[in-house]
């Protein structure tokens, strides 16, 4: 149960956020930001981690070094351009570099897994989801055009892919998982619908398999061996983990699917070759995590046990499976 102050942190942390994205200059932007790393900070304080102090001293390193970035970036922006979130491709250009570091984007990438190797689960997936709307939507508000973000979308696809292969930590794989889907993210930025419906599911996977991984308290991967020979669950969560490497004809195929679609129209080739490339070798290491869980002997048998902490696990997965249909609606309702 969370503490009276604790959940005075979250509640700051939302309107931070909603202040950052309602902003209408990059004053108000950059104080909201500083609202939320001041309020995000003490909910990764735990007496039971023995790693959040470092945890916290290396994201707010991180944090404040992107924040003087883009507070600096404001002061020249004063003296050449009306101050407002949307300027000239080269101005845009400068304010997004902290942008992309306070998301974790690749060049930028230094300081995202590690401090991601020394979170709770609670708050790994806060950072993965809720702590990159406002970078992502402060991004979408500079307009920049795709080719100045070639960049960090190729460097973040093949980080993220590459750095994640020899991981042994969950949490660093997401992690370098996450940089991966940021490149994904990125692209989809060129339409604003397309980046909501990609940035819902992405958050809805991670959802799903972080909470699976927090009822067991799994954090390596030598500890995945924890459904004790039940080979159905193993199936299940199995599932969910190709699911969130994009694998058809799992939900989590869907929206790159759009994004291949978008690429294709747009006639960026081999960005699109290079990304799927990416994300062909996030699907071997996924599949190098599983396949321990999924091999079959005569001995072992499909038995569930009734508890409440299976019943959990079956229900989060099987949402995972049927809401293929459910967002695919909610694609349609969205063009």
């Amino acid at each position: 149960m969370y503490k009276s102050y604790k959940m005075l942190f979250i509640i700051s942390t939302l309107i931070s956020t909603i202040i950052s994205i309602s902003a209408n200059s990059w004053l108000i932007a950059w104080i909201g930001l500083e609202i939320n790393l001041l309020s995000i900070m003490p909910l990764m304080k735990n007496n039971m981690n023995k790693f959040s102090s470092e945890t916290m001293i290396k994201y707010f390193i991180a944090q404040a070094m992107a924040s003087m970035m883009l507070l600096f970036f404001i002061l020249i922006s004063l003296n050449n351009i009306n101050f407002n979130l949307i300027n000239n491709n080269s101005i845009n250009y400068m304010f997004s570099i902290p942008l992309l570091m306070k998301m974790g984007a690749a060049p930028f990438h230094f300081w995202f897994p590690e401090m991601m190797s020394g979170l709770e689960w609670n708050m790994a997936f806060m950072i993965l989801t809720w702590q990159k709307i406002s970078p992502f939507i402060l991004l979408f508000y500079l307009n920049i055009p795709m080719k100045m973000l070639l960049l960090p979308i190729l460097a973040s696809a093949l980080t993220g892919s590459i750095m994640g292969f020899n991981s042994l930590c969950l949490r660093k794989m997401i992690s370098y998982s996450s940089i991966n889907h940021i490149s994904w993210m990125l692209v989809a930025l060129m339409n604003y619908k397309i980046w909501l419906f990609y940035f819902l599911i992405y958050s809805l996977m991670n959802f799903f398999i972080i909470i699976n991984l927090k009822l067991y308290n799994i954090f390596f991967t030598s500890q995945m061996s924890f459904l004790n020979n039940n080979k159905l669950m193993n199936l299940l969560f199995s599932m969910n983990l190709l699911s969130l490497g994009g694998l058809p004809p799992f939900i989590g195929f869907f929206p790159k699917l759009i994004i291949v679609n978008l690429l294709m129209y747009n006639n960026m080739m081999f960005l699109l070759l290079l990304m799927i490339m990416s994300t062909l070798i996030n699907l071997f290491f996924y599949m190098r995590l599983i396949l321990p869980l999924t091999l079959l002997n005569k001995t072992q048998i499909f038995s569930l046990n009734k508890n409440k902490s299976v019943n959990k696990f079956l229900l989060t997965n099987f949402l995972t499976l049927i809401s293929t249909l459910i967002y695919s609606t909610m694609y349609s309702f969205m063009n």
